[in-house]
């Protein structure tokens, strides 16, 4: 059976997609950084466009853009700084006093269903002592210690975050001559075709990238009142970063959890700090699994909210934590190919019989 032009280029187009997925499997321990930067640099390429639309030089464009968003990335590493200048102190006096109250309440409770525990609260103050005490000498100290023990995930850690800005910068200024290159390779009778699609992926992932932006922004919004409602001292802080940190499914997610669970127990120093965190926290998750991503990003990509769910499940299973990153932008591009797709089929002799 004699193919149509379309249905041949339907199949070019899936085979080149399950190419490209092969290829990321196969090299996922070492494409972290390139493909967060090739994320970073086609969100931030339309800025450099602007500027160089305004004559600026396109060398001072990239400079200045990949400054801002280093700017930004600082801005929210540096939420941290007044919660854990808050809470390490906190921590300090509060540790050896809920040990206390753990021998005093937990203890006879466990021991009713035959659970022996007593904790040394002489052991506990001395440990605390000795490392929330430690002055900068002896945390560089521990900092080396812990680098020479897991060198190989630090020097991997440290050559990522070097990496990650050199790879962006090169993209960003040689961006249009990436284009112009991947384009002279398309056949000419191809460049329609070709060229509808990719602008149908543009769109798309424009939507996506702003639906991101949305639930990142509500979800923000949301941390921070609710924490704030609860009584929360760090309510701003804590909120902030989470809502930011969500971009990186479940690690930034995990990492505000940590940061609230250890505010509530050092502020309230009782079950309702650990209650309420769960109830914000939770509340959260709900309005952002079933309501935020589902809507501002399933719906604006053609996802339904099961499809969002079965994406980041899929791609996390068999790429790791890069699947996750990518999960949701090449499942956009993977419905502008099916719909593309589907409409070769039905016009195709095959289905018109």
């Amino acid at each position: 059976m004699k193919l149509s032009h379309r249905q041949r280029l339907a199949l070019a187009w899936t085979g080149l997609a399950l190419g490209a997925l092969a290829l990321i499997w196969l090299l996922k321990p070492v494409l972290a950084p390139f493909i967060a930067a090739g994320v970073l640099a086609y969100a931030l390429h339309p800025m450099v466009e602007r500027l160089t639309r305004r004559h600026v030089p396109r060398l001072l464009a990239v400079v200045l853009v990949e400054l801002l968003a280093v700017l930004v990335l600082l801005a929210l590493v540096l939420l941290i700084v007044p919660i854990l200048s808050k809470e390490l102190p906190l921590l300090r006096e509060q540790i050896p006093i809920l040990a206390a109250k753990a021998n005093t309440h937990l203890a006879p409770l466990l021991k009713q269903f035959g659970v022996d525990v007593a904790l040394d609260i002489s052991s506990i103050k001395s440990f605390v002592l000795k490392y929330l005490d430690a002055n900068l000498e002896d945390w560089l100290g521990t900092a080396l210690s812990s680098a020479r023990i897991g060198g190989s995930l630090l020097l991997t850690l440290v050559g990522n975050l070097v990496l990650l800005p050199v790879v962006l910068f090169y993209l960003l200024h040689d961006w249009p001559k990436l284009l112009e290159r991947g384009w002279s390779l398309v056949p000419p009778r191809m460049h329609e075709p070709v060229g509808g699609f990719l602008e149908e992926c543009d769109q798309m992932l424009g939507q996506y990238l702003r639906g991101q932006l949305l639930v990142m922004g509500a979800l923000a919004i949301f941390y921070s009142v609710g924490l704030a409602l609860a009584g929360f001292d760090l309510a701003m802080p804590i909120g902030v970063f989470t809502g930011m940190a969500v971009f990186i499914p479940y690690l930034g997610f995990g990492l505000g959890l940590l940061l609230a669970l250890l505010a509530g127990l050092l502020q309230f120093a009782s079950l309702y700090g650990l209650l309420a965190v769960a109830v914000v926290f939770g509340l959260g998750q709900l309005i952002e699994g079933f309501l935020l991503t589902p809507r501002l990003v399933g719906e604006r990509i053609g996802l339904s909210p099961l499809m969002v769910i079965f994406a980041l499940l899929a791609f996390g299973h068999l790429f790791g934590f890069v699947g996750v990153l990518i999960a949701l932008p090449l499942s956009a591009l993977g419905v502008v190919a099916l719909r593309r797709a589907r409409a070769a089929y039905l016009d195709s002799t095959l289905y018109q019989g």
